[in-house]
């Protein structure tokens, strides 16, 4: 049977559940694309984030603003990016930073929660205003003669729109608990990584007495005020007594 000709037949609660998958397509689209590029480039990353840490912590901030496309990499450099020595001060920028790359973690949830909560009632909705419209036809003295063969194919075409809402709802919900799992192994992976960012910076914290803000303070010599500024004293007027 064509797709069309059971769309037609679902009834008009069709029409917003087509709407819902057509939401539903797209953000899984976006959601997949946007975690296979994640998954694909953290853990190097990471990696190289970690390794520079331990030797330059400079380089160490390079790459992790190279790599600020990506969410690990705005989480490992919001602390290099300080110029505060202070490890309490460390620590709570790699923590509020998590706090927002997580959250952006979870675009799109809501969404597919919507949809997974409202495809099956449209679906029942379609399938019980089919029901009203197929029934409102039979009569009593009708039963069990031919006229009644019409009233169970509306019944059987009624039932297209509550297996169109499951179909629906069982495919945003699978994605739906895929991307929920991806955001915990992300909680994983902020976590490790940086408890050891953190840790390697409590080992050997960087020096920024050389940084160039330190260069300038010390070449820098301020200007007299002007209320002390001396002027040359005049020259004695020569002696004319002799």
């Amino acid at each position: 049977m064509d797709i069309l000709d059971l769309f037609y037949k679902g009834g008009p609660a069709m029409w917003p559940m087509l709407v819902l998958s057509i939401l539903a397509v797209s953000v899984i689209f976006e959601r997949l694309w946007f975690w296979l590029r994640i998954l694909t480039q953290e853990k190097q990353i990471v990696d190289r984030i970690l390794d520079a840490a331990q030797d330059n912590w400079e380089l160490a901030a390079d790459i992790a603003k190279q790599a600020s496309d990506q969410p690990v990499g705005r989480f490992l450099y919001a602390p290099l990016r300080l110029t505060k020595n202070d490890a309490e001060t460390f620590r709570l920028a790699l923590e509020a930073t998590a706090e927002d790359e997580l959250a952006g973690m979870r675009r799109g949830e809501k969404l597919l929660e919507a949809v997974i909560a409202l495809a099956p009632l449209l679906g029942l909705l379609g399938t019980v205003l089919g029901l009203i419209h197929s029934l409102r036809s039979i009569r009593i003295g009708d039963l069990g003669t031919e006229s009644t063969a019409g009233v169970t194919t509306g019944i059987g075409e009624s039932l297209i729109s509550t297996a169109s809402g499951l179909i629906v709802a069982i495919i945003a919900l699978v994605f739906y608990r895929l991307f929920q799992s991806f955001v915990v192994n992300q909680v994983k992976v902020f976590r490790k990584a940086g408890n050891e960012m953190e840790l390697l910076y409590r080992q050997s914290p960087p020096d920024f007495s050389n940084s160039t803000s330190a260069i300038v303070r010390e070449n820098f010599t301020p200007p007299r005020k002007p209320g002390k500024t001396r002027l040359p004293e005049p020259p004695e007027p020569p002696n004319t007594a002799n």
